[in-house]
């Protein structure tokens, strides 16, 4: 043996900066959280609606706030989404509410010449519409699974090319984003004392997550051929309709006949 083997290695590495890679790895953690939340819901009054019921009259409801001009139907609407919000589990009440805080406040900005012109009164009433759409929007995504709402898609005659790019954009997200997050990892691990080359390695991950991606599809193109699959997407399940959602239409309709009164 070696004298070298023998004797104690008092190496101590230099230290080095990490935050580039953690803030990297929370970021792509991020995304996925909320992706894999997705497949699971509360079990409050909103959460057990019909997928197809909230999606319909979210659509509707989005349209009406646009095209009202009435202060009146534009408030109503905001408490109504509030109401359903306050329904839901307290973590996706912060959310929802932090998300309709920030938007408007970038409205604000946004309208300030307008309003120092004197617009005041259209600018505020475009800061309620932008808040009870942000309200609409993020009720129906915290509350409703994706499979859920592409199968709604199919029922709603949309066409199965642009259903076919939802899903699979929604499951290569999730699946490159661990292969990434894997590759931080790694990047992580080696970056042993000071390594000056870590931000270049970002042009490698992105080259490896673009051959990843190409190498995916194309085993995933072999599969659907194998298969028979010809684009055309079925949906087997049937959605069941309870008292519940026979009580949320109901509201819904009646707030949507106050548009045509006030109107």
């Amino acid at each position: 043996m070696e004298d070298w083997l023998y004797k104690k290695d008092d190496y101590i590495p230099k230290k080095d900066k990490d935050s580039f890679i953690d803030k990297s790895i929370m970021s792509i953690i991020h995304i996925l959280s909320l992706i894999k939340r997705n497949g699971i819901t509360g079990n409050g009054f909103v959460y057990k609606l019909n997928p197809l019921i909230k999606l319909i009259f979210t659509v509707l409801n989005i349209l009406l706030i646009a095209l009202s001009q009435e202060f009146t139907y534009v408030l109503i609407i905001d408490a109504y989404l509030l109401l359903l919000v306050a329904l839901l589990d307290v973590r996706e009440i912060k959310k929802i509410l932090a998300l309709s805080l920030m938007v408007p406040l970038f409205t604000i900005v946004m309208l300030t010449p307008s309003i120092i012109m004197g617009n005041v009164r259209n600018s505020i009433l475009l800061l309620f519409k932008v808040t009870g759409t942000i309200i609409s929007i993020n009720l129906l995504s915290y509350t409703t699974r994706w499979h859920d709402i592409t199968k709604c898609l199919k029922i709603f005659f949309i066409p199965d090319i642009f259903i076919l790019v939802f899903d699979i954009t929604i499951k290569y997200i999730y699946i490159l984003g661990e292969f990434s997050l894997e590759m931080f990892y790694a990047l992580k691990l080696r970056s042993v004392g000071r390594n000056s080359s870590k931000y270049s390695s970002l042009t490698k991950i992105m080259g490896n997550l673009f051959l990843k991606s190409k190498e995916l599809g194309d085993e995933m193109y072999s599969a659907m051929e194998c298969r028979g699959f010809t684009g055309e997407y079925k949906a087997y399940s049937k959605f069941s309709f309870t008292f519940k959602d026979i009580l949320y239409s109901f509201v819904n309709v009646l707030i949507i006949m106050m548009y045509f009164y006030f109107k």
